[in-house]
């Protein structure tokens, strides 16, 4: 202990606790410390916010506000997060050509990098859905069958039965999803664009929506074909029954008619 206490009062005693609490505090700070790569992710996504926010000025700010909150001629875009943009604009519909009841798909005005770089932006402004990873929404061992049934339940009243599209109300109709992409079938499903309502993870999992793409991928693929000829718009009994029932029907009324007529005819004589 005597030994102990004289090295206490030695004067490099200090000089060597100051030291060791250096070094412990440099391991503590190397172990907890964000590492480079997560530093350049940071700031490659601050330069990609920065990128955004100049593109939004131009090209979408007349309508949606300076900080996106909305205006007359626009909605909000707080918290509608990287997928509504990544599908509004990956589609042509943003930014729009006229105001209208809709706006409809066209060819893309951005480049995918700087559609990246607006969805950062408006991510940035408020939580909302991620643009979804491959992973999310490849079809790829999803259900075919179930995914009918829930594109039946859930989306053939507007889309019809193999999502050819059909007219709503007040000029507004579903689109055609023949010619969509998976990725942004994924997105439209889960955040709700324009009429269409959003089925969230709560409402339709991860795999629903894979099953519903894999569905929509089977009846519209390349190699579908018609069994009866005519696809009638892919509303199946629903077209078939009224061509029965027009073409059908009227025949056998015009016959009914030639015959009674010819009937008549044959009891004057």
């Amino acid at each position: 202990m005597k030994k102990l206490s004289a090295r206490r009062r030695h004067p490099m005693a200090a000089l060597v606790v100051l030291l060791l609490a250096l070094v412990c505090t440099g391991a503590v700070y190397t172990a907890f410390a964000p590492t480079r790569e997560a530093k350049a992710d940071e700031t490659a996504q601050s330069l990609a916010i920065d990128e955004g926010k100049k593109l939004y000025a131009v090209g979408c700010a007349s309508c949606h506000g300076t900080g996106g909150q909305g205006t007359s001629d626009g909605p909000s875009l707080v918290g509608v997060g990287a997928a509504a943009v990544d599908f509004q604009v990956g589609t042509g519909r943003m930014p729009a050509q006229q105001p209208g009841a809709q706006v409809p798909a066209k060819p893309k005005v951005y480049s995918q990098a700087e559609i990246d770089q607006l969805a950062a932006y408006i991510a940035s402004l408020g939580a909302g859905p991620a643009v979804p990873t491959e992973s999310q929404y490849s079809p790829e061992g999803a259900d075919i069958a179930k995914g009918g049934d829930l594109f039946r339940n859930n989306c053939a009243q507007c889309h019809n039965f193999t999502g050819q599209g059909g007219a709503l109300t007040h000029g507004k109709f579903a689109p055609d999803l023949s010619g969509a992409t998976d990725k942004h079938i994924y997105e439209a499903m889960q955040t709700g664009p324009q009429n269409m309502p959003s089925f969230p993870d709560t409402v339709l999992t991860e795999q629903n929506k894979k099953d519903i793409i894999a569905y929509l991928n089977a009846v519209n693929g390349e190699e579908t074909e018609n069994p009866g000829g005519l696809a009638l718009g892919g509303l199946g009994p629903v077209s078939e029954g009224l061509f029965g029932w027009i073409f059908g029907l009227g025949t056998l009324i015009a016959v009914a008619v030639w015959v009674a007529a010819r009937t008549a005819k044959a009891k004057k004589s």
